[in-house]
């Protein structure tokens, strides 16, 4: 633990405890880190590197805390409120980190719920109540409950990293609130710490007591006595989530909190954002899961005839069965178009190039008559001029595709490249339905005049719409932000609507409570903050006494943010670039000013989303799978790199050892390259700090060993005999633990004496191949070629059954060795010898490129290397044109079959009976190939292959036979892949990946093998 910790004073705003705090600096620091050791069980953060990575959230801002709790009991929050409270330190509470408005940030002392506290209290199915702890992940709670035909319905875009805790504080909506309500609707209990740090219960009224009934009874007279103010300024909509909710003893909510009119105190700490009380425990109440749905997309030729006909297709739902109708605008389907893991649902979807879709959804009992309303829906487009504008969706799996494709909206739209980034501040403005349409127009105008544009996607149903006006925050953003913001809010004025409608108010929007509410109803949540928090002790400057929303002080980039000089090793000019708001255009790569050429701005493309942090299908984050701890989450690596690049955590900057410990469990499965929605690649990343990092401190034996693996492997391979020796001598396997730090636990790969070099197949020459009328080209990597023979002799066996001409890569210059992609290298941050090897593969396989040769290869992370890495390695349109002929054996054989080009071969094929699963290799699932190695095993007759739901196997490359890595290896297997195998013992294993292969074999004892060997073997002989 680092207890002398320099204090951002730079971060801290109006007088009062922060400043406080920010004088006392680094023994307040020191004090505070020595007495959560020792008073607590948590993980107390204190390095400049935590500190920095909980500085931020999924908004604008950034604000260094002193340091951060991850307790691992509620005892520990109670004994670091007491400590806060002793040392006078401020308390920010936090979850999953994904507030659009700086709620979860601030500089006091930061606590993590979102780690251990996490469980279901209680559950009462006949009631429909479930009690959870704070950091309970929404979608973890609903998977809980699905089998249960039970689901909590509150279903935020961030459900698979937003905390419920964090949803309480911030009175989360959902797409489906025009149907089940906000969160306020849906809480019955909460179980909550005091800043005295007494625990009290705010449930109904009448039965609360103690300090909780007096806080009532002063709620209760501060609403009778402002009953004319409340009536007169409070926004007469479902979404309004500013300031406390001091109307719940004078309800002025479209939908009422409760059924039967009672109060419930729970609900005045529900959207208090952490200012009043933290949460132990809060009683949800649940609903039936509906057992049919069916989803109509709407597309429309202009953005105002969507708005405008939003308040029609609400009318729609009368009997209660339609539950969304979400807008999602052009700019967001262009950017879908761009993402390879959202483009093929979007382009189910869309009817031409539409300015803009609603996503109506109706749900209920009964599928047929949830039908009819989809047919109603149909007739109305008809009669509103939009005939044959309506994609229905009837089958559950294309309309779950699409909800994960908006989910992920206001993300996506955080992709665009350049300084210019949609900005969040007036995104959730609700106004009613009727003025939807006029609202949009009117805010366009205002985007207009100030030279931006915004991006747009909505709950149309509830008239809130997600906005974001494109701003560059590190030049004049500020100043413009306040301006557009002024005059949205006389045009929220102008249609009676709430200028807060979902994300709360956290640092962007408290100063605007006054301005809804009126002095007096403002003066009167001060008093409410008074009664639970004299000493101003839990999140200080608040909703009460709220700083200035354009305090650049306060920002991720503000104007004096500056990126420390770089010359990268890779090519990052893509992200080079800068665009103009009002014009879309984008600069030519290069072109964008960055002192790293482009690194830092990859970097930053990371918006703190948290989309990394989910556990559901996909692959991304494995390692933050097992430890759930921020800094292994791609979020946290990129706010670490972001730290150093802008000079933020030492003067060593990229090299930093706080930069190495953040990537030290990156296992580089290209997960986030497909599954983060703005693109952040930490695995190329990876490969560019390794190169500086290891510039600056050297190469380790182990480095040298793995790195130059295809230079010596002709040579090892003689000695196959005496070299495998290791796996046989636990002495060995000790001694080169001790030596090379590959762990003794682990059995290293098998060397072949004879191999795949020495002993080719009958194949044809290069010039034969030219000549050949389906040829073929297989690139037989390292791994295969020294370890695994069989795999490319089977692959020569099935391609030239199917009538391919086979040639296998050589150097256009023979000098013995093999075609080698470089990939062992790029994993030990040699990137100009990878390079060079890079070189000899583009000599070798772009005169069969631009003949349009296929180009197939075996293994994952050697063939895709030629699709991504060599792109950058300043190869030009000749990498670019390798990589798009270079193909996985499944990608190819699924392409051929597809054509109709494998008919005779499927007719040698032998049936199969037997269960077979298959393990996709993170490189397979990044780049959208596992579909095709599911595709060629239904090739042969009787098999229907079950894919394992699985993140990384946890070997990834050299990173699973490392003994410092071993256990977090076996974990991140543990978690599905090695359970789900156990569970067939008699199914055959398909696993392309040589590691994925020894994985397997080492955790579950089982041979998995590549789809080519089980293909050979149903053909005849």
């Amino acid at each position: 633990m680092n207890a002398r910790v320099p204090v951002n004073t730079a971060s801290f705003t109006p007088a009062g405890t922060y400043e406080a705090v920010a004088r006392a600096g680094n023994e307040i620091a020191g004090r505070l880190a020595q007495r959560l050791k020792q008073e607590t069980q948590g993980e107390a953060l204190f390095s400049p590197g935590d500190r920095g990575r909980y500085a931020t959230d999924a908004s604008i801002y950034q604000v260094v805390p002193v340091g951060v709790l991850v307790p691992k009991t509620h005892e520990d929050v109670r004994a670091a409120i007491d400590i806060c409270r002793d040392l006078k330190v401020p308390v920010v509470a936090r979850g999953g980190g994904t507030s659009q408005c700086g709620q979860t940030v601030g500089a006091g002392l930061v606590i993590d719920h979102s780690k251990y506290l996490r469980k279901i209290v209680n559950f009462d199915a006949a009631a429909r109540t479930a009690e959870v702890e704070p950091g309970m992940v929404l979608d973890h709670l609903n998977l809980a409950l699905k089998k249960l035909g039970l689901w909590y319905p509150v279903d935020v875009s961030t459900s698979a990293q937003a905390t419920l805790g964090g949803m309480a504080g911030n009175n989360s909506c959902g797409s489906r609130s025009i149907a089940y309500g906000n969160m306020v609707h849906n809480v019955l209990g909460i179980d909550a710490f005091t800043p005295d740090g007494q625990l009290h219960r705010f449930e109904q009224y009448e039965a609360c007591t103690g300090f909780a009934r007096d806080v009532g009874d002063t709620v209760k007279a501060l609403a009778a006595a402002l009953a004319p103010e409340i009536d007169a300024r409070w926004p007469k909509v479902l979404r309004r989530v500013a300031g406390y909710n001091l109307d719940i003893f004078r309800n002025q909510n479209e939908k009422p909190y409760t059924s039967d009119g009672s109060v419930n105190l729970a609900h005045l700490l529900v959207g208090s954002e952490g200012t009043l009380a933290l949460t132990k425990s809060i009683k949800l109440q649940l609903t039936e899961l509906p057992k049919a749905k069916v989803l109509g997309v709407v597309n429309f030729p202009t953005f105002y005839k969507a708005m405008d006909s939003a308040q029609h297709i609400v009318k729609l739902g009368d009997d209660g069965t339609l539950t969304a109708v979400e807008l999602v605008d052009r700019t967001m389907i262009e950017l879908s178009l761009a993402n390879p893991a959202f483009a093929p649902v979007i382009r189910t979807a869309v009817i031409g190039q539409p300015d803009a879709v609603l996503l109506v959804e109706f749900s209920g009992a009964d599928k047929a008559e949830l039908v009819r309303k989809l047919d109603q829906l149909v007739e109305l487009m008809g009669d509103l001029g939009l005939p044959k504008s309506v994609v229905r969706m009837e089958d559950d799996t294309p309309q779950k595709a699409l909800w994960e494709v908006r989910k992920a909206g206001l993300n996506i739209m955080m992709s665009l490249k350049g300084d210019g980034k949609p900005v969040s501040f007036i995104e959730d403005c609700a106004v009613p339905l009727e003025h939807l349409a006029e609202y949009t127009d009117e805010l366009t105008q205002v985007f207009r005049k100030h030279g931006t544009r915004g991006t747009w996607y909505a709950h149309a149903s509830v008239g809130t719409l997600h906005v974001r006006p494109i701003l560059d925050m590190r030049t004049d953003g500020a100043p413009r932000m306040r301006q557009i913001a002024e005059e949205a809010s006389a045009l929220v004025r102008k249609y009676k609507g709430a200028y807060s409608g979902e994300h709360g108010d956290g640092l962007c929007r408290g100063e605007w409570i006054q301005w809804q509410f009126g002095p007096k109803i403002d003066e009167a949540f001060r008093q409410i903050k008074q009664k639970f928090d004299p000493e101003r002790l839990f999140a200080p400057n608040r909703i009460v006494d709220p700083p200035r929303m354009d305090d650049t002080r306060l920002m991720r980039f503000p104007p004096s943010y500056r990126v420390v000089p770089l010359q990268p090793v890779l090519d990052w000019s893509a992200w080079d670039v800068q665009n103009d708001p009002a014009t879309e255009r984008v600069t030519a790569p290069g072109t964008g000013n960055d002192p790293a050429r482009g690194y830092a701005k990859a970097v930053e493309m990371c918006n703190n989303n948290g989309h990394c942090r989910k556990f559901d299908a996909g692959t991304m984050c494995p390692s933050y799978r097992v430890t759930r701890d921020e800094i292994h989450s791609t979020r946290g690596r990129a706010n670490t790199l972001r730290l150093a690049l802008s000079g933020q955590l030492a003067p060593a900057a990229v090299a930093d050892e706080a930069v190495k410990e953040a990537l030290d469990l990156c296992v580089s499965c290209k997960g986030c390259k497909r599954d983060c929605p703005t693109g952040v690649d930490m695995a190329r990343m990876k490969v560019e700090f390794l190169h500086h990092y290891k510039a600056r401190h050297g190469h380790t034996l182990k480095d040298k060993l793995v790195a130059r693996l295809p230079d010596y492997a002709r040579t090892a391979s003689r000695f196959a005999g005496l070299l495998n020796l290791r796996n046989r001598s636990t002495l060995l396997a000790k001694l080169g633990e001790k030596i090379l730090g590959f762990s003794a636990q682990r059995s290293l790969p098998q060397w072949q004496g004879e191999h795949f070099f020495n002993d080719i197949p009958v194949t044809v020459t290069r010039m034969e191949l030219m000549r050949a009328a389906r040829p073929v080209v297989l690139f037989v990597d390292t791994f295969t070629g020294y370890f695994e023979s069989l795999n490319a002799r089977c692959a020569v066996k099935v391609l030239q059954a199917a009538g391919y001409t086979v040639h296998v890569a050589t150097k256009q210059v023979e000098d013995g060795k093999h075609l080698c992609c470089g990939r062992t290298y790029l994993a030990s941050g040699m990137v100009d010898e990878a390079k060079a090897k890079a070189g000899e593969v583009m000599a070798a396989l772009l005169p069969f490129a631009e003949r349009g040769i296929p180009v197939v290869g075996l293994e994952p992370s050697c063939l895709l290397t030629l699709r991504d890495e060599m792109l950058a390695m300043g190869f030009g349109e000749a990498a670019r044109r390798v990589g798009d002929n270079a193909f996985l054996f499944e990608e190819f054989l699924a392409r051929e079959a597809q054509a109709g080009a494998l008919e005779d071969f499927k007719g040698k094929l032998q049936p199969l009976d037997k269960r077979v699963m298959l393990h996709g290799h993170c490189h397979q699932k990044a780049f959208g190939a596992v579909n095709a190695i599911l595709q060629v095993l239904r090739l042969i007759p009787g098999v229907e292959p079950e894919l394992i739901e699985s993140s990384c196997c946890g070997m990834a490359g050299a990173f699973g036979y490392e003994a410092k890595h071993h256990e977090v290896s076996m974990q991140m297997a543990e978690l599905s892949l090695l359970p789900a195998i156990r569970k067939y013992p008699g199914a055959i294993v398909v696993a392309d990946g040589t590691s994925c292969r020894h994985q397997i074999a080492d955790g579950a004892q089982r041979e998995a093998v590549h789809a080519a060997v089980l293909l050979a073997a149903q053909l005849p002989g």
